[in-house]
């Protein structure tokens, strides 16, 4: 799917994206993550603008920069996530496919950064996964979202997969919501029971939903 910067409008990454929804609340390319960073915690800027991939002066004493820990740190806990709902569908004998790109192709969504065609935004909205079991199949995104909030809003305008499920998984809760129930205004709260054991179209153990809820509090509990 194509994200856009809310600042500028300019494309970024599905990366970039969940890192800024989770930390800023609100979609950010790097450099505009820079300046909300700069701003809330008086971190000046370097002097020299000439290199792109720095953000943040890297101190040789403390590792990654900034901008590369915040980076990280999100997309390990997305990579979390996916794991996380990727053994719970297989502990419920359904059959997991990772579908999209980034996984199938390792460093294509990096290559395209940047290109803007038909095929280069297909290959972006391609959800993270396919599960099958029997004769039903569906389309699943995963999310982390530490606010454990998901709305119509966070996708494109022409998002094609119609079809899907987006599995939002939080510091407490595993929560999943169709495309149509967003398309029609609803949407992931705090405080909405659209918890995933209660879709009667995967019929799922609930208790098997429990155990993995667990292992989402001991991930995720100090996030």
């Amino acid at each position: 799917m194509d994200y856009f910067c809310s600042k500028c409008k300019e494309v970024i990454t599905p990366r970039e994206y969940d890192y800024s929804m989770n930390n800023y609340n609100c979609a950010l390319c790097r450099k505009h993550q820079k300046d909300f960073i700069a701003s809330n915690s008086q971190i000046k800027k370097p002097d020299d603008d000439s290199s792109n991939t720095k953000d943040f002066e890297r101190n040789s004493q403390n590792g990654l920069s900034k901008r590369e820990h915040y980076y990280k740190e999100s997309m390990i806990k997305g990579r979390i996530a996916e794991t996380l709902v990727e053994e719970l569908f297989l502990s419920l004998d359904y059959s997991v496919f990772r579908y999209g790109m980034e996984n199938t192709v390792p460093g294509i969504m990096k290559l395209l950064k940047g290109v803007r065609s038909d095929v280069a935004t297909n290959i972006r909205r391609m959800p993270d996964f396919v599960i099958q079991k029997n004769d039903k199949v569906f389309f699943i995104e995963v999310k982390f979202r530490k606010s454990e909030e998901f709305k119509f809003e966070e996708l494109p305008e022409d998002y094609p997969y119609e079809n899907c499920y987006f599995v939002i998984v939080s510091k407490k809760h595993i929560k999943c919501i169709s495309y149509e129930e967003l398309k029609n205004g609803k949407e992931i709260t705090p405080t909405c029971h659209n918890y995933l054991g209660n879709r009667e179209e995967f019929e799922l153990d609930k208790d098997v939903i429990i155990d993995f809820c667990n292992f989402a509090v001991k991930f995720f509990d100090s996030v």
